[in-house]
């Protein structure tokens, strides 16, 4: 890989130098997991070109796995396929972050309900397993560590709703807000807000307090847009650091 390509943009951590070769068995969903984790931990910054080339000598993939595996990611609105101009990371505008995360404040805090009258002892005993590492890795400022376990946390609660339909919704829209979400807690105080929310979802969840729940819930998501409405640009897309005619390249 030519250095220049390894930068990312500016105010992003730069890809990892070296990355495993993925194995053949599930390969198209390990393609689609590491280049998610990509996006979301901003080593893709959004309006980031693609190459393909490059993409497929680190990963160690030839180029039909690595296609499937962005068709996939244009289909969940993390990447833009356009004719003739190849894949680029999506940009959301100011009002898609507002309204993504005012409908996912209400989501989470249904998710909050119900779980609070379905969740099973060992489901309970499991999330808070979960708070615990992500406790361990605040400690250590150690953001995707932290990040991973956090969005554990929400999913097993959202699974503990045991609602089909609400969890459709709430995977499809929550893909979109992954990358801002883990981007809300780089600031010290912001994180430490998170974590004390979470403090707050165990001890709800523990007494089964749907109610309380879903005012935690719905809190801490609008906490997170208004932690992330700042970083929208004049230009009204989130993370857009560089100019149509300034693309970077992966």
């Amino acid at each position: 890989m030519q250095n220049s390509h390894n930068d990312g943009v500016a105010g992003q951590p730069a890809p990892p130098a070296t990355l495993p070769r993925l194995a053949r068995p599930r390969l198209h969903d390990t393609v689609v997991e590491h280049l998610r984790q990509f996006i979301v931990e901003g080593v893709f910054a959004p309006g980031t070109k693609l190459n393909e080339r490059e993409l497929c000598e680190t990963l160690g993939i030839s180029r039909t796995p690595l296609r499937e595996a962005l068709k996939v990611l244009a289909a969940e609105g993390l990447i833009d396929l356009l004719p003739n101009r190849g894949a680029s990371i999506s940009r959301m505008s100011e009002a898609e972050v507002r309204e993504s995360f005012e409908l996912m404040s209400g989501l989470e805090a249904f998710s909050g309900e119900l779980a609070c009258e379905r969740i099973t002892a060992a489901e309970l005993a499991q999330i808070k397993a979960l708070h615990y590492g992500m406790l361990a890795c605040r400690a250590r400022n150690d953001l995707p560590g932290y990040y991973s376990r956090n969005q554990e946390i929400h999913d097993r609660i959202n699974e503990a709703a045991r609602n089909g339909a609400l969890r459709q919704t709430y995977q499809s829209i929550n893909r979109r807000l992954q990358a801002l979400r883990f981007r809300s807690n780089q600031q010290s105080g912001k994180w430490d807000e998170a974590v004390e929310d979470h403090e707050e979802m165990i001890q709800a969840l523990e007494a089964r307090d749907g109610k309380r729940l879903a005012a935690v819930l719905k809190r801490h998501l609008l906490e997170k847009r208004d932690a992330v409405l700042p970083l929208v640009s004049g230009d009204g897309a989130i993370g857009a650091t560089a100019r149509p005619s300034e693309d970077r390249s992966f």
